[in-house]
C-alpha cells in the first residue's frame, strides 16, 4: 500500500493536496457515526483527484499494486457503504463538485460526483431554468453516493428514484480504463443498460466521475399539509388508500408520535410545536386547480381513516418549515444522543397491502425494546425506516436493538420486500441479502462483479463477502 501510494503521487507530478495520510482524515473516511456498521480496518490514504484523467491514474496504479479503492462524495450513509474494512486509497471527490453543462432546452443536466442535489438545485433557480432535480434523499447527499445506492428520497412516490434520472455515466473501470455508458437522448436500445448495472453498485464495478441527469419542470404550484392519526395503523391505512386510489401526490411521509415529540424537543423547527401523534406529511404539486383537486380526495380518504384536521402551510416560508420536520427528523434524532448513545437507523419496503401490517408489528416490537425508538420513512413507496436509540457500550443493548432490526427485515422479506428501500447493503446487510434474494442471485452478481472486477480492488467486502474472507468475519446488521 505504501509503494502504491508513493507511485500515485509520482504519477500525478507531485501535486501537493492529492494524497492525505493524516489520521483524523483517515477516520472520516473509515468510520462514520450514521452508520448502524464500521468495520476496524481505516484506509491508509485519502486521495483528492481534480479530474477523471487523475481518477484513472489512481485507480491504474492500485490495480497494479492490488490495493483496494474506495469511493467516498458526501459521506452519510448509513450502512458502512464506504467503510476500508481492507485498508487501501479512499478517493474523496470534493474538488470534483462542478455543474458542468446545463442544457435548459434538452432537460438535462452534467455533474460532477460531489456535487449536492441541493446546490444544484439553487444554481438551476438562480439560472432561471425553470427546472429542477427531483430525487432528495438526506440534505447533505452528494450526486456520486446518490449513485452508488440507488436513492429516493421524499419525491420517489412522484418522480421515482435514482436510477430513472440518469441518463449516462462517465465509469473508471477496476484497471483504470474509462467508458461512458452511453450518450445523451432520453431513451436507446443500444445495447445492455450498463446505466442500471452502475447505479446502485456502491462503487463495486466502477467509480462515477461524471453524470448526465435528467431534470424536471418546477410545478405551477405546491401544497404542504400535515394531518394526525390516532395509531399508526390508521395512518399507514390511509396512506396506502391514498396510493391504491392513484392520487398523484408529489410526497407522502409518515412520522409516528415519538418521532414528532423528537422533533419537538429538538428545536429545529421552532416556533413550531407538534402534536405528538402519528402523522402523514403530504406534498401537493401541479397546477393551482389540480392541486385542490387532489386535496380534497385525500382530505376524504384521511376523514375516513380517523384522521384529524389537515393543517396547510400558509405560504412558502410554513411549507419549507412544515417540510423541514420530516426532513430533519434523523438529524433532530442524533442530536438528542448523550454521550456513548448511538442511533441505529435501518429501512426496509414493502408492497402498500401490507404496509399497515408490518408497521404495527415493528412498531410493537419497538415499543417493547423499552428504549427510544421511532418510525418514519417514504410511506407513499412502502419504504420505511426504523430509528433506535441504544447504548453502544452495552453489548446486551445493542443483541437486543440488533435482533429487533433483523426481525423487521426478516417479516419484510416474508411479505415479498425488500431490507433495504433505499440505504443499500454496503457492509451491514449482506446476511439480509442473502435472505432475500438467495445464494444463487448473489452467484450472478459476484460472477459480474468479478468479470469487471478480478482482483475485488473496488469497495471490497460490500454488497457480498469477498471470496477468500471467512463468512463468519464480519459483524452482520
Amino acid at each position: 500500500m505504501k509503494e502504491a501510494i508513493s507511485d500515485i503521487v509520482w504519477e500525478l507530478g507531485n501535486q501537493k493536496d492529492i494524497i492525505s495520510t493524516d489520521p483524523d482524515d483517515l477516520h472520516a473516511h473509515g468510520y462514520s457515526s450514521w452508520s448502524t456498521v464500521n468495520p476496524d480496518e481505516l484506509p491508509v490514504a485519502v486521495a483528492y483527484p481534480r479530474n477523471t484523467e487523475q481518477v484513472a491514474t489512481i485507480v491504474r496504479v492500485c490495480h497494479r499494486h492490488r490495493v483496494p479503492v474506495v469511493a467516498y462524495s458526501g459521506g452519510t450513509s448509513l450502512e458502512g457503504n464506504f467503510s476500508a474494512p481492507y485498508g487501501g486509497v479512499s478517493i474523496d471527490f470534493a474538488f470534483m463538485n462542478n455543474i458542468l453543462q446545463v442544457n435548459k432546452a434538452d432537460m438535462d443536466v452534467v455533474v460532477q460526483p460531489s456535487v449536492g442535489w441541493q446546490d444544484l438545485n439553487t444554481e438551476l433557480a438562480k439560472q432561471g431554468t425553470g427546472l429542477f432535480f427531483p430525487v432528495d434523499p438526506g440534505p447533505t447527499a452528494k450526486i456520486g453516493g446518490m449513485i452508488g445506492t440507488n436513492c429516493s428520497g421524499t419525491n420517489a412516490v412522484r418522480y421515482g428514484t435514482m436510477k430513472d434520472w440518469v441518463i449516462n455515466l462517465t465509469v473508471v473501470l477496476s484497471d483504470g480504463q474509462v467508458i461512458k455508458t452511453r450518450r445523451r437522448p432520453r431513451k436507446s436500445s443500444a445495447g445492455y443498460n450498463l446505466n442500471s448495472l452502475f447505479v446502485g453498485s456502491e462503487g463495486t464495478l466502477g467509480i462515477v466521475t461524471e453524470a448526465t441527469l435528467k431534470l424536471a419542470v418546477v410545478p405551477e404550484e405546491t401544497s404542504v399539509a400535515v394531518v394526525n392519526f390516532p395509531s399508526i395503523r390508521h395512518a399507514a391505512s390511509a396512506a396506502a388508500s391514498v396510493m391504491q386510489a392513484a392520487i398523484p401526490v408529489q410526497c407522502l411521509e409518515i412520522m409516528d408520535e415519538v418521532q414528532m415529540k423528537v422533533v419537538n424537543l429538538s428545536g429545529f423547527t421552532a416556533p413550531r410545536v407538534w402534536v405528538e401523534k402519528p402523522t402523514l406529511f403530504f406534498k401537493f404539486a401541479g397546477t393551482k386547480a389540480s392541486v385542490q383537486e387532489h386535496i380534497k380526495l385525500v382530505e376524504k380518504i384521511t376523514a375516513a381513516n380517523k384522521g384529524g384536521n389537515f393543517e396547510f402551510a400558509k405560504d412558502e416560508k410554513e411549507q419549507k418549515l412544515l417540510w423541514s420536520a420530516r426532513k430533519e427528523s434523523l438529524w433532530s434524532m442524533l442530536a438528542l444522543r448523550k454521550e456513548g448513545e448511538d442511533v441505529w437507523s435501518t429501512d426496509v419496503a414493502v408492497p402498500f397491502s401490507r404496509l399497515a401490517d408490518i408497521i404495527e408489528v415493528s412498531k410493537k416490537e419497538m415499543d417493547e425494546l423499552g428504549l427510544f425508538a421511532s418510525i418514519l420513512g417514504h410511506i407513499g413507496d412502502g419504504n420505511f425506516h426504523e430509528s433506535i436509540m441504544y447504548n453502544k457500550e452495552n453489548e446486551a443493548e445493542r443483541a437486543k436493538v440488533e435482533a429487533c432490526v433483523k426481525n423487521m427485515v426478516r417479516l419484510a422479506i416474508e411479505m415479498e420486500g425488500t431490507c433495504t428501500g433505499e440505504h443499500g447493503v454496503g457492509w451491514g446487510k449482506k446476511e439480509s441479502l442473502l435472505w432475500e434474494v438467495g445464494s444463487e442471485t448473489v452467484g450472478v452478481m459476484a460472477a459480474i462483479k468479478k468479470s469487471l472486477d478480478p482482483h475485488w480492488i473496488l469497495n471490497p467486502g460490500k454488497i457480498m463477502d469477498v471470496p477468500w474472507e471467512r463468512k463468519d468475519s464480519h459483524h452482520d446488521g
